[in-house]
């Protein structure tokens, strides 16, 4: 059979189905998976013979844009689709695939339950089901299977020997800092990102790499790199399968709650990650990464304030990015030290 998976949002949603997708895969490799998103991920599913990465490019008339992925897809003989999403575009597809006669399952996303956890917040709240186990048990309604064996994709010898041919060869730590995210709630105040970058780039043996992506940020993280030493910009400079190997090289990455920390997992790689005005108990933690390694202010009863994240804060104070530089460097110097 072949099984058309939905994801067609950001990278960091994407990248969170590359473990159920790569063990469903190989449980079933007489089937095939056809993953649609609107980011190449292409490189997230190296070495999964039966999964095939399509992606969707969406313009502005959505239902002609829509209307033409269905025709694009529908070269694959789809036989059936497993929606890791739903919402009004993958609905629309669900929709045209269905007077087709394709059976179609969909995730049970607990919108309702995650907007709660917004209203009353999580410092009396349980935390509610992860993302990986709402995939897992879409796959499970199409009778697939799936287990929590996955570690890491298979190294990319021909990226990774870039990397090193670009880099060089790796000597004392190598620390990634991943400082954006999409939304202004989830983004420390850049002052104390600085702070940051200035004590790892003055701790001896230690190179630092800044990640990122987008026009503005990589202007910014260029700019900081002219500011200290030992500090490398790759954001915008490397493809995908590229990063992904530099990032496995790298011995911690310090990140916000963004799509770095679900890239990092997906070569094996433990993060310090962020969060702000979002909270793990969504569900969006990295997979496989530990709670011990998480940068929070909990005690903080308005968190959330959004699932995702927003552009404002309703107290007008961002009381929640309020972690000192200090607070953050020694996390990583304890990390590295196994404290």
């Amino acid at each position: 059979m072949t099984y058309l998976v939905l994801r067609l949002t950001s990278i960091g949603n994407i990248a969170m189905t590359v473990p159920v997708i790569s063990s469903v895969s190989k449980r079933y490799p007489e089937d095939t998976f056809v993953v649609v998103g609107k980011k190449d991920m292409s490189a997230a599913f190296t070495g999964l013979d039966n999964v095939i990465f399509h992606q969707a490019h969406f313009q502005s008339y959505f239902l002609r844009s829509l209307i033409t992925l269905y025709q694009e897809l529908k070269e694959y003989s789809i036989d059936a689709i497993i929606d890791l999403q739903d919402n009004t575009r993958t609905r629309f597809l669900r929709l045209l695939f269905r007077f087709d006669g394709v059976k179609t399952y969909t995730i049970d996303y607990g919108r309702w339950e995650k907007r709660l956890l917004t209203v009353h917040g999580a410092k009396h709240a349980r935390p509610l089901v992860d993302e990986f186990t709402r995939y897992a048990n879409t796959f499970r309604k199409a009778g697939l299977e799936s287990d929590t064996q996955f570690d890491s994709i298979p190294v990319d010898e021909q990226a990774r020997q870039a990397v090193q041919s670009r880099f060089g060869e790796k000597q004392g730590h190598w620390i990634g800092v991943a400082p954006f995210a999409k939304s202004r709630s989830n983004i420390l105040p850049y002052r104390v990102t600085k702070q940051v970058i200035g004590t790892l780039s003055e701790t001896p043996d230690t190179q630092v790499f800044l990640f990122g992506a987008g026009q503005i940020e990589s202007e910014m993280l260029r700019q900081w790199c002219s500011l200290f030493p030992k500090v490398t910009c790759v954001a915008g400079q490397l493809p995908l399968e590229q990063e992904l190997e530099l990032m496995r090289t790298l011995d911690i990455m310090v990140c916000q709650d963004s799509a770095n920390q679900h890239l990092c997992s997906l070569v094996g790689l433990q993060t310090l990650s962020i969060w702000c005005a979002t909270h793990p108990y969504m569900g969006f933690t990295g997979w496989k990464q530990s709670p011990d390694d998480i940068i929070q202010i909990p005690e903080l009863a308005c968190r959330p304030c959004s699932i995702h994240g927003t552009s404002f804060c309703r107290f007008g104070n961002f009381a929640c990015q309020r972690i000192a530089a200090t607070t953050i460097t020694q996390r990583i110097f304890n990390k590295l030290n196994n404290e």
